[in-house]
């Protein structure tokens, strides 16, 4: 597993499979880059490479001063930059999903492609369906009630059970238990970004501006509010693609990478036709 100072940030990475095209893989929170195992495993003509971001997996923790997403996001750009010269296909779920689509907003030419599963960004939802971001808001009142009280392990439990894969957090082993619960404030660290917009991905103009296609996927299972965010972005970005996988939920890229896989497979076959 390589390891270098990436963006100022000790960061640990994995290259999957040995395919002729390249591919960032950026993760969902709470996870790391052995996530992308599964979905690398049925893409044979692809070689991505998967970091540990920011506070996860064996890479550096987040210090709790600087801006959460604009580390992460600037410490992938390293890796990015280190990468065999060309344009590189950028792939992401969820937390993952929402940096990959700065990276894309601040270095377009770099990018082929750029394949978002279930991205949070929640703010996108605020004005295009105030019902499923209110809904949203009211769903994670247990989570935010439990971190505001700093019980860890109850607002773990509260995350785990709206965006996990159907598991309970006290069902999970002792260590990826641990793991979530060591990682929690990570996703209250998010909200400036993904509430609020701090890093500017909804600026005026900016999302019509991208040319690069997008593949934006959800399970059929999620909560409503990503169907909410995929609409709005799908609504300003020029060149999208929208799929839907039957039975999964927010995790698909994990628990269903078969689908996953055959849904980039698929898109980046018509970009090479195109």
């Amino acid at each position: 597993m390589p390891e270098a100072v990436l963006g100022g940030i000790q960061t640990h990475w994995r290259v999957l499979g040995e395919g002729a095209a390249q591919a960032l893989a950026l993760h969902c929170s709470l996870a790391h880059s052995g996530a992308w195992a599964g979905l690398a495993k049925e893409l044979p003509g692809l070689t991505i490479t998967a970091p540990d971001l920011l506070g996860h997996g064996r890479s550096a923790d987040w210090d709790g001063r600087r801006d959460f997403h604009a580390e992460a996001t600037r410490q992938a750009m390293a890796l990015l930059a280190q990468m065999p010269a060309g344009p590189v296909h950028l792939i992401g779920h969820s937390f993952g999903a929402t940096v990959a689509l700065r990276i894309a907003l601040q270095d377009p030419d770099r990018i082929a492609s750029l394949s978002l599963f279930e991205p949070v960004l929640f703010c996108a939802a605020r004005a295009a369906d105030p019902a499923a971001y209110a809904a949203h808001l009211a769903s994670h009142a247990a989570f935010d009630q439990a971190y505001r009280a700093g019980d860890m392990p109850a607002a773990a439990a509260a995350f785990q059970a709206i965006w996990g894969n159907g598991q309970a957090l006290d069902s999970l082993p002792p260590g990826p238990r641990a793991y979530i619960i060591d990682r929690i404030r990570l996703i209250h660290a998010q909200n400036a970004a993904l509430m609020d917009d701090a890093g500017g991905l909804l600026g005026f103009g900016g999302l019509e501006a991208l040319g690069l296609p997008v593949l934006l996927a959800q399970g059929a299972m999620s909560p409503p509010v990503i169907e909410a965010i995929n609409t709005e972005l799908a609504r300003r970005l020029p060149q999208v693609r929208r799929a839907v996988v039957t039975g999964a939920g927010h995790m698909l890229p994990i628990t269903h990478a078969a689908d996953a896989a055959a849904l980039v497979s698929e898109f980046m076959a018509e970009l090479a036709l195109a």
